[in-house]
């Protein structure tokens, strides 16, 4: 197939030849340089703070830290529950609710989910599981209870509340990576046949598809796994302080006005990766267990007690995924206009601008320098990832789980193993502290979600569309802009929508690249919400919510618009 197309245009040359090297360095020279620029520093080599001699003492030094050991537990515990649950949460709702109607009006809700930054949906949890929060107010009313229970339900020492808050942000993800999947594999067809043999709906699913579907989402599952183990921002909000999880921890550390502890703060960055590593083997182990023995539970028939199991932890998991993420965003909201409200009120006692008014002027700046820095890296992640899906339609290739290891490798690796070093090597070409330097630090994450939202709609289009314009002398730039961009339209928006979110929700690259010279809506939102004060936190959060929701709102509505409009609707 790829000899005729590339006989149809001018000359046999692949235009888009460069694209792929061009965004595998946009991606992999941060990600290599930064590794070697923290592995050095973890064995005592920085000359540039006086370390000229490699040994372990920067290891010994972290090994005797008193933090830790608490930080460790603390890490791994939230961690493995938060992707565990994660996991779970998505199952379960597609596999409980696919063949009910409700679906129909809940599938549309996890693309809004998915997009809202984990700071602003940690927030909004906050409002809700704390103390004084709006669960803690719902059981007071009817107990009696005139003031907040003594009880660490945010920010408690096990970390369950920081799991729970992982869990629900990134289900949403995993369940449309499973619906992504279930199109390649004839879903449809192959329920029907489970169900012509007595099985049901979401025992189907689980038994005949899941099994096909795993593979498929096992390095989606661990990217999460990654996120979890490394995220600050959400860690700060919802996770224990005293010790924190590793990852903030190490940010600690590395923000000390004591220079030498970016050593030993180099060494926990990369126990972080070994951390992870072992991590993911032992998850391997564990899939492998799990294999040998569900294995012969797969071929014993249908279990009629299975279903209604499914069925009510299919409406719980709707209602803890959606209906909290939904709660979270309407206390954002309510907070940001509450005046005096006290415990244990549902509502305010009186509602107020204040906090707008208080907030906006602070928050101006840095919601333009996120607006323009979200759109340009959107639209360079999109350039470069048609580029490169267009060089691979041309070439006849096809995409292997290596191509998919690459997109992912900046997702694997926990960001703070690599962004110190990147740091340096920002340092070294003179850019540290610019908005250029943030961009490229973005769009190391920006370009991977891009990449594989985009690949498979793209690599699925009938080649006979650009058959058929080549036959008619067009060439390839004209077919790309005249044929298949207009037919993509709602995938590729969907694509910009979400690199719009992504960069949206950065805060570490933020504050590595942009030396804290650049603030966006994630930095100055966390710096809101570290400082105590709800109610400026809720407009922080609300606002760095709206953008990634407007960017959907736009993607999903353009297409609709524009084919009403071609079909001569009003």
């Amino acid at each position: 197939m790829a000899r005729p197309l590339r006989a149809l245009t001018r000359g046999g040359r692949d235009p888009f030849l460069a694209a792929p090297w061009l965004a595998i360095a946009l991606f992999a020279a941060p990600l290599g340089t930064g590794l070697a620029g923290t592995l050095l520093p973890a064995f005592g080599w920085l000359p540039a703070l006086g370390g000229a001699a490699f040994g372990v003492a920067p290891w010994q030094r972290l090994l005797a830290m008193p933090e830790l050991a608490g930080a460790v537990r603390v890490t791994l515990t939230s961690g493995v529950l938060g992707t565990l649950g994660a996991l779970a949460l998505a199952v379960i709702f597609v596999a409980g609710l696919h063949a009910r109607p409700v679906f129909a009006w809940l599938r549309p809700c996890l693309l809004p989910l998915l997009a809202i930054p984990h700071l602003a949906l940690a927030i909004g949890l906050a409002f809700l599981l704390a103390p004084s929060g709006w669960v803690a107010r719902l059981v007071a009313l009817p107990l009696g209870w005139d003031r907040p229970p003594d009880l660490a339900t945010v920010n408690d020492p096990a970390g369950l509340a920081l799991a729970l808050g992982l869990a629900l942000k990134e289900a949403p993800f995993l369940a449309l990576m499973l619906l992504a999947a279930a199109g390649q594999v004839e879903a449809p067809r192959q329920l029907a046949v489970a169900r012509s043999l007595g099985y049901g709906p979401g025992e189907a699913w689980l038994k005949v598809l899941l099994p096909q579907l795993y593979p498929q989402l096992r390095l989606p599952l661990f990217a999460v796994f990654a996120y979890s183990l490394s995220v600050v921002d959400v860690a700060i909000v919802l996770g224990p302080a005293t010790p924190p999880p590793l990852a903030p921890l190490i940010l600690r550390w590395l923000n000390d006005p004591d220079l030498s502890l970016r050593f030993p703060a180099a060494a926990a960055a990369l126990l972080l990766v070994v951390l992870l590593a072992v991590s993911l083997g032992g998850w391997r182990g564990l899939e492998r267990a799990l294999a040998r023995w569900l294995r012969p539970s797969l071929g014993r028939g249908a279990a009629p007690r299975c279903e209604p199991l499914l069925r009510v932890g299919g409406a719980l998991s709707a209602v803890s995924v959606v209906g909290l993420g939904l709660l979270g965003m309407l206390a954002l909201s309510l907070w940001s206009f509450a005046g005096r409200w006290e415990f244990p009120a549902l509502l305010p006692e009186a509602w107020s601008t204040r906090s707008w008014s208080r907030a906006l002027p602070l928050l101006g700046g840095p919601l333009w320098t996120t607006v323009w820095i979200a759109a340009l890296c959107a639209v360079v992640a999109l350039v470069l990832v048609i580029a490169c899906v267009e060089h691979e339609a041309l070439g006849g290739r096809r995409p292997t789980h290596r191509v998919l290891a690459l997109a992912y490798l900046p997702l694997l690796v926990p960001q703070l193993a690599f962004l110190f070093g990147f740091a340096v090597l920002l340092a070294y070409l003179r850019l540290d502290g610019t908005a250029l330097a943030v961009v490229w630090a973005h769009l190391v994450f920006v370009l991977p979600y891009t990449l594989l939202l985009l690949r498979e709609p793209w690599l699925a289009l009938d080649p006979r569309f650009a058959r058929t314009a080549h036959a008619l002398g067009k060439g390839e730039l004209t077919v790309l802009v005249r044929v298949k961009l207009p037919i993509l339209l709602r995938p590729v928006l969907i694509a910009a929508a979400i690199g719009v979110s992504v960069s949206t929700a950065q805060f570490l690259t933020t504050l590595f690249a942009g030396g804290g010279r650049v603030p966006t809506l994630a930095t100055e939102t966390l710096a809101m919400a570290s400082a105590g004060d709800r109610r400026s936190a809720a407009v922080g959060g609300l606002v760095l919510a709206l953008l990634p929701l407007v960017a959907i709102a736009l993607a999903t509505a353009w297409p609709r618009l524009r084919a009403r409009r071609r079909q001569g609707l009003p």
